[in-house]
């Protein structure tokens, strides 16, 4: 019983029962525990109330669709959602980063890929809980200490916030989390691969335009001019950096 406890439990959404018991089977074998719903409401009442370690997330499904069921978990949960879909297009991409997914796999994929996906995505998760348990439960560090500063981007590493030009931006866990690996190191070139690697928790198995779309977004909220960005530059056919001053 105490062993069981320990194990993380993952809820499944998907409107096709064939594909939820595939991936309950595979992820039990893996040792975690799982729940399955086959609807929106389901699916939500569900991860409201039975708080899973991670979400597997079908965007078409009846009743409410997933990504108005990221949305509303999102607004009250900081769980790790994997959005699943058949589609491959860069609006549904943009659409579940937007509403809150921490990362997006499209149909058909292999139990391998998921895997990986589900596991990173879990430690991920897992680090950034003991960062925060950390910080509270430590005295307050010097400023110096705890904010790092490039230019007109400020980085509050205690308290996750982010100001540009002395504004608090909205950003999310993961933007957070690409612009410290970023600012860490001003005016050097990291590419995508890198990012996937150090900021998603996985090398093979992402996708590269999780982190152009994330960027995209990264940069709607701290640019003035997303086409002519001043902080989060493009090197074309290389990577991202941030702008030295």
């Amino acid at each position: 019983m105490e062993e069981n406890a320990k194990k993380k439990t993952i809820l499944i959404v998907d409107d096709e029962k064939t594909i939820v018991t595939m991936l309950a089977l595979n992820l039990q074998k893996e040792g975690y525990n799982t729940l399955e719903a086959n609807d929106g409401e389901q699916a939500l009442n569900m991860a409201l109330e039975r708080k899973p370690d991670l979400i597997l997330l079908d965007i078409m499904l009846p009743k409410l669709d997933g990504l108005s069921v990221c949305k509303r978990i999102r607004q009250t949960l900081n769980v790790p959602i994997l959005m699943i879909s058949a589609k491959d297009e860069e609006i549904d991409k943009i659409l579940g980063l937007e509403f809150g997914a921490d990362d997006y796999i499209t149909k058909p994929f292999s139990i391998r890929e998921l895997m990986a996906r589900v596991k990173a995505n879990l430690r991920k998760a897992e680090v950034s809980a003991n960062i925060i348990d950390k910080k509270e439960g430590e005295e307050e560090q010097a400023e110096d200490e705890s904010v790092l500063t490039v230019g007109d981007l400020s980085l509050d590493l205690a308290r996750f916030e982010v100001r540009v030009r002395g504004e608090v931006m909205d950003l999310t866990l993961r933007e957070f989390e690409v612009l410290k690996y970023l600012a860490n190191q001003p005016g050097q070139v990291v590419t995508r691969e890198i990012l996937l690697e150090k900021v998603w928790g996985y090398e093979y198995y992402g996708d590269i335009r999780t982190v152009d779309v994330t960027v995209r977004r990264i940069r709607e909220k701290i640019e003035k001019d997303t086409s002519n960005p001043k902080i989060l530059i493009t090197k074309r056919g290389v990577g991202y950096y941030i702008a030295a001053k």
